[in-house]
């Protein structure tokens, strides 16, 4: 609801659609070209990290094939011990460089024959069993033979391993620390640069964007857009990073170990793939969706407030209320559609790594079986699937995040892109403020808001200097266009309008608006006390000037009642009538003090005895300046020099007020329907 209609003040709905997730990402890394050398430097830290972690399970391995040798025993190395020994059992033998006496033979012998072996000349097989059968006996053996066959742990190598290991963890974990300070700096400088770039955007748009877009629309773009591309980014884009390094680590680690587990680990976790490319391409969807409708509602809630006297004036709080409950269903489907299917990601991906986990042990235990690999792959497989399935769900949650950012991200640069208003590169014309003349010629000026409509279709006409110009004519005749156009808020389409003159195609916006001083019917109040609301932009005028300047408006004795006077707070919002918003107004435009005044309406919000005492102040003020006065209240014009008549983009009338009344036209029949009872 309050949506205006047209150029000037529209607030129409124009929603683009959107781009997909691969453009809207490859867009966002061109932007981050300034980040380059940082992102590469995370990479570097990240990489380094990765590659410290996947040598972790290579060497927890190697623990775990020590730990197995120093508590299993070797059945093939006990069965020839054991053959070694009975090849001469009345001599003294030395195997392995351990001294076996006649007497420990003797001994060995006698535990055998405990355990019903067989002859010193039995073949292998049968040395194999009673190997087996001397496995429970061997705690009875002379020692020399203990030393031989008694497994024993190797605590220096083990010790040597964990010590590695612990500074590897460490290590990685610092590179890692480092990755993730690199990417948040990252992040949050792009999201500042972005703030800076919408906001030097937002000054070099035309105003026709502004007459086209929602206001809210605009500021959600502003602020909720750019958050979510930063927190986005913070949270997704080091964990890519940073993850697909470990991914890429424990791939390569895995072939390196043993081919036959890598292609086991890597195939149970990418079926999980398959599923997330179909989430991310359902899920896209809804996610734009959110961050459009969000703006649509920021847009709601702006119009309803900015007009919460005419809803509640007009009984529109169910409308209101109606509309909003729609927008706000719309924003509870696609958040609920999208953060379901994201959510199934995690839950996805952390099955598939489960089921890497199973196939991996089943795997693993058959080539155990075939002598094929020892028991400390298999562990360190166990741990390359999670270095594997681990990274895959983080970059899947990541991708998800990822989108929002996307849906954000574009709606951003598509503000960023939006047509800015022409280069004025190389326009030198330049005016003197303190030695202007005043004149101002419109000459044949043609314009319209599109280009098969024209609103001012032959407009000419010529201000002398120091003369009041009363520009008047029914709604939609085209008055605040002109003043626009004088102002270069939009550019004419063909003729020409001329200061002192010089075209002011030849001059830049900034020097224009420094010559002009408005005054419009729409008052706006600032953050900050009331004087820094009078003085706006000029803050060496003293509170003697700003004073005086409130006496000549009549705005003293609002000033006087003020608890602080001068120095109060006030804003927008608060308790401050139209009326002295728009003395205040006013005043703002008195300190100025420009050659050229533009009073669009300014007396409209101010009561009949007020607009006396202004009308003389603005009488003083415009002695000696050109001005031009757009009025609906023709009482106000009377004692203008030149009043032009304008309707349908046309100048139909010229003349003072005595004579437009002689006439008895257009202009007097519009005098008179203000009077008629």
């Amino acid at each position: 609801m309050f949506n205006g209609g047209g150029p000037g003040g529209g607030r129409g709905k124009e929603v683009s659609k959107a781009k997909n997730f691969g453009k809207s990402i490859k867009r966002m890394l061109s932007e981050m070209k300034g980040f380059y050398l940082a992102i590469v430097i995370a990479i570097v830290f990240s990489l380094g990290g990765s590659i410290l972690s996947v040598i972790a399970p290579d060497k927890l391995a190697q623990i775990t094939d020590e730990i197995s040798a120093g508590i299993m025993i070797d059945n093939e190395k006990i069965s020839n011990t054991f053959a070694e020994i009975m090849k001469d059992p009345a001599s003294e033998s030395v195997i392995d460089g351990q001294i076996i006496t006649v007497e420990d033979k003797a001994k060995i012998i006698e535990l055998s024959s405990e355990y019903s072996m067989a002859d010193a000349n039995t073949d292998g097989a049968d040395r194999a069993t009673i190997a087996t059968k001397l496995y429970s006996a061997i705690d009875k053996m002379p020692e020399s033979v203990q030393n031989i066959i008694k497994p024993r742990m190797n605590y220096e190598k083990i010790k040597g391993l964990a010590i590695f290991m612990v500074c590897v963890y460490l290590a990685s974990a610092l590179l890692e620390f480092l990755e993730g300070w690199v990417m948040a700096r990252v992040t949050a400088g792009f999201a500042r640069i972005l703030r800076n770039r919408i906001s030097h955007k937002i000054n070099k748009l035309p105003l026709k964007y502004f007459d086209k877009h929602q206001i809210g629309d605009v500021l959600s773009r502003i602020t909720n857009d750019v958050d979510s591309v930063a927190s986005s980014l913070d949270n997704s884009f080091g964990t890519i990073i940073g993850e697909g390094s470990l991914l890429l680590g424990a791939v390569v680690m895995m072939f390196w170990t043993n081919w036959i587990m890598a292609l086991v680990a890597i195939a149970s976790s990418l079926i999980g793939f398959v599923f997330v490319a179909i989430i991310l391409s359902k899920s896209q969807k809804y996610f734009t969706d959110r961050q459009v409708e969000l703006g649509n509602i920021n847009s709601h809630i702006e119009e309803v407030y900015s007009g919460i006297a005419v809803v509640k004036a007009y009984d529109g709080k169910s409308t209101a209320d109606q509309k909003f409950d729609r927008i706000n269903k719309k924003i509870h489907t696609a958040n609920q559609r999208s953060q379901f299917l994201s959510g199934m990601m995690h839950p996805l991906m952390a099955f598939m790594g489960n089921f890497g986990y199973v196939a991996i042990c089943v795997t693993g235990a058959l080539l155990t079986m075939n002598s094929m690999i020892s028991f400390g792959i298999i562990v360190a497989f166990i741990s390359y699937v999670r270095l594997f399935s681990s990274p895959l769900s983080r970059i899947a949650q990541a991708i998800g995040s990822l989108q929002p950012a996307a849906a954000s991200s574009e709606r951003v640069f598509e503000f960023l892109d939006e047509e800015e208003m022409p280069s004025e590169h190389g326009l030198e014309a330049h005016i003197d403020k303190d030695a202007v003349r005043g004149d101002i010629e419109f000459d044949n000026v043609k314009f319209g808001y599109s280009e098969d409509k024209l609103t001012i279709k032959g407009f000419s006409a010529k201000a002398k200097a120091g003369q009041k110009i009363a520009i008047v004519g029914p709604t939609g005749a085209g008055k605040t266009t002109m003043v626009n156009l004088l102002m270069k808020f939009y550019d004419i389409q063909s003729g020409d309008i001329r200061i002192d003159g010089k075209s002011t195609k030849e001059m830049t916006r900034e020097e224009i608006h420094s010559l002009f001083t408005m005054v419009l019917q729409d008052t706006w109040m600032f953050s900050g006390t009331v004087r820094d609301n009078i003085v706006y932009n000029h803050p060496g005028v003293s509170d003697k000037d700003v004073m005086k300047v409130c006496d000549t408006v009549g705005l003293s004795h609002f000033i006087k009642t003020l608890p602080h006077g001068l120095k109060t707070e006030v804003g927008e919002n608060d308790s401050i009538s139209a009326g002295q918003k728009q003395l205040i107004t006013i005043a703002r435009g008195m300190i100025e003090d420009a050659p050229f005044l533009i009073l669009d309406e300014a007396t409209s919000n101010v009561d009949t005895r007020t607009e006396e005492l202004v009308q003389k102040a603005m009488d003083k003020l415009m002695e000696g300046h050109t001005s031009f006065i757009i009025a609906h209240r023709l009482s106000t014009i009377k004692n203008a020099d030149l009043i032009l008549v304008m309707n349908e983009g046309n100048i139909i009338e010229t003349g003072n007020h005595k004579e437009l009344m002689a006439k008895g036209g257009f202009y007097a029949d519009l005098y008179n329907s203000q009077f008629a009872l």
